[in-house]
């Protein structure tokens, strides 16, 4: 028996989402519909021309949203990550723990610095948009990896933004190696198309031969396998990942599960906000696998939690909401 269903590796970013319009866009030089690295200065200016009154700050970092939600549903989570000894630092700590991640930094260890702040500008037509000041995320290594808690789980999850960094690239390398030693699957995620379009022998050099399951949208398996059309793209993927998921927003998922393809439906919703939408995906369906679902049981609950996401602001569920799900699922 494992301690843990998922470890996690990632950034560490306090989410502060706000709601802008497009014309704000075109005001401050932000691009829309990406992730766009910033330095401090330049996300302290965005933050003094935003209307704070409304936002929301919650830890997260692609992965960590992720492994909230596997937390969420019921399954047992790890997370490594590195943060500041500052005051969003504190808060980073606290609010995992609140969240039923397990995690080894205590705030007497943080190291000075500044902890990462990612802004995520949210737009009336629900597309999300983020500006992010790493901070001290950007050096995350291999130091910040505990062998013993992914030596101890079922699944270890990586982040695809480390890629942008020596450092966070040998992070994953090294992390990968010790989940393969163990016999802990692998999971990789994407994370966004600018990562696949700029980093991609990155990735190569990640997934090397194979990695156990592999989570991307429809325009990063596109990108990353070179292909213009979605059922070329899918069967190249094979060559990557031994199991795979491909989201397809309004149009659901489809999900390879080794032999053949399953399409997932989409479940109806009046989209707000898309931020979190794949990391909720990844949480729910890595939370399914880990506790005796199929894939095509995991692919439903990850559906119906995403879409639950993309409903409401912010990139979590309340427990309540979870628990309900689940309910859904299982009536």
């Amino acid at each position: 028996m494992n301690k843990y269903d998922v470890t996690g590796i990632g950034n560490a970013l306090v989410d502060i989402e706000f709601k802008v319009t497009d014309q704000f866009f075109l005001e401050n030089g932000v691009e829309k519909g990406l992730m766009t690295l910033v330095d401090e200065e330049r996300q302290n200016s965005l933050m003094g021309v935003i209307n704070t009154e409304e936002a929301k700050k919650q830890a997260g970092g692609s992965a960590a949203n992720t492994i909230v939600a596997v937390s969420q549903f019921g399954g047992k989570s790890f997370y490594c990550f590195r943060v500041a000894n500052d005051e969003f630092g504190h808060f980073y700590l606290q609010d995992l723990n609140d969240s039923g991640v397990d995690i080894a930094l205590v705030p007497e260890r943080l190291e000075n610095g500044v902890t990462g702040k990612c802004l995520v500008m949210v737009t009336q037509d629900s597309e999300r948009t983020m500006n992010t000041f790493l901070g001290i995320t950007q050096n995350f290594s291999v130091k910040d990896i505990h062998e013993s808690a992914i030596k101890d789980s079922k699944y270890l999850f990586i982040e695809g933004y480390l890629v942008t960094s020596p450092n966070g690239k040998e992070a994953m390398l090294h992390a990968k190696k010790v989940a393969e030693e163990a016999g802990t699957k692998v999971a990789l995620t994407f994370s966004d198309p600018a990562m696949v379009k700029y980093f991609k022998s990155n990735f190569d050099d990640v997934i090397g031969p194979s990695v156990d399951l592999l989570f991307a949208n429809e325009e990063e398996a596109m990108l990353y396998t070179g292909k213009d059309n979605l059922m070329d793209a899918r069967e190249e993927m094979k060559k990557a990942a031994k199991h795979f998921v491909i989201t397809q927003g309004k149009n659901g998922a489809m999900i390879f599960d080794g032999d053949t393809f399953i399409d997932i439906e989409p479940y109806k919703t009046t989209a707000i906000d898309s931020n979190g939408a794949g990391d909720m995906f990844a949480g729910a369906f890595l939370y399914g696998i880990t506790n005796g679902h199929s894939y095509a049981s995991s692919g439903k609950l990850a559906s119906m939690a995403s879409s639950q996401i993309v409903s409401q602001f912010g990139p979590r569920l309340q427990w309540h909401q979870a628990k309900d799900i689940l309910a859904r699922l299982n009536p």
